[in-house]
């Protein structure tokens, strides 16, 4: 009788969704297709309910009449120190970015550390002093956490995972879902600053000047956006992928088109200069301090003012908009004049980015 109830509950087994991949690739955590796929086709389809089906940066609910945005994140990056931050400053910002791209005001972290034996004292004493001033200037508090550490050989230094809880105010409702056709797309500063001074360090590359990360917590951006007007339907922060995956993740969720300017598009110039010499396309390259925003068009003028006012958006710019024709695709209008589809990254441009 067991043999036959093992065999029945054999043939009611959920089969692997089909990949042309047998093995997990490093693409597979670099914010392109790979990583879209192996989200929307594993994990979202077993996992699916109401909570994490519009694959937001955090999931939104209501307890007590309150609404709450809840996110979690993993950061692996190497090296752990960089120009502009570390793996510490890293995991905290990050955090309280996705609960600010929910529209909240972020609250309460929680943090673990995977360490690899071998890894000095003094590398983590950083590492958390990095981290407790990051709270401190976004306004949270690590409250909980765990520690667990793996044999030299392992691991790779330090992992670390942070969650976070925020509050969303009364009025505001952001969502990937709600882009509308006619919304102005803001973007609230130079693109790449992270990726490629990551990409300078891991490589030994000089430069004339030392590119640093745009690392930053975005929440009180956002708090200045928001004061300058509700009509804010979608933000995002372009991390992993850049600003061409989250157009087109946000393209895809809306079922709406998307058009861009190249020209209009602010990237620095030894930023640009450092892409052209490696390669890279800066609309693929990672940052972990900018904001795509997606706002009615009346309400762009001041918003736009009020980001400008602030210091993490004193180069944000105008560089496209929402559009009906060609849905769930991004289309760039080039500085020549000419249009070319900006597609998700389909390969691993930099890995272990953040």
């Amino acid at each position: 009788m067991d043999e036959q109830r093992m065999n029945l509950s054999a043939g009611f087994a959920c089969p692997l969704p089909l990949s042309e991949h047998k093995n997990i690739l490093l693409a597979h955590g670099g914010g392109g297709n790979l990583s879209h796929q192996l989200i929307k086709n594993l994990f979202a389809s077993q996992f699916q309910n109401a909570f994490l089906d519009p694959l937001h940066d955090g999931a939104i609910f209501s307890a007590g009449g309150t609404r709450f945005a809840f996110s979690t994140d993993s950061y692996v990056i190497h090296p752990l120190f960089f120009p502009g931050g570390d793996i510490g400053t890293l995991a905290v910002n990050g955090t309280v970015n996705d609960l600010s791209m929910c529209g909240a005001r972020p609250l309460y972290l929680s943090s673990a550390f995977i360490i690899e034996e071998g890894l000095p004292m003094e590398d983590l004493w950083r590492v958390v002093r990095s981290m407790d001033a990051a709270a401190k200037a976004s306004g949270v508090l690590l409250v909980t956490g765990d520690t667990k550490v793996v044999d030299r050989g392992k691991g790779d230094k330090l992992f670390i995972n942070t969650s976070g809880i925020g509050i969303i105010p009364e009025g505001v409702d952001i969502s990937p879902r709600h882009a509308r056709a006619g919304d102005t797309i803001i973007v609230s500063g130079t693109i790449a600053d992270h990726g490629i001074a990551i990409m300078s360090v891991r490589e030994g590359l000089e430069f004339e000047t030392t590119i640093e990360s745009d690392c930053a917590p975005l929440n009180s951006l956002v708090e200045a956006m928001v004061a300058a007007s509700r009509d804010i339907h979608v933000l995002r922060d372009p991390t992993r992928g850049g600003v061409a995956s989250a157009l087109n993740e946000i393209a895809e969720s809306s079922s709406l088109g998307i058009s861009i300017r190249e020209e209009n598009v602010p990237v620095a110039e030894e930023v640009m200069g450092a892409c052209e010499i490696l390669g890279f396309d800066p609309l693929y390259v990672a940052n972990e301090g900018k904001i795509l925003a997606f706002v009615a068009p009346g309400a762009a003028e001041n918003i736009l003012a009020a980001m400008r006012a602030h210091p993490l958006g004193k180069n944000a710019a105008v560089i496209g908009e929402v559009v009906s024709d060609h849905p769930g695709t991004v289309i760039m209008k080039t500085r020549i004049g000419g249009s070319r589809v900006v597609d998700m990254l389909s390969g691993e441009q930099l890995p272990r980015i953040c």
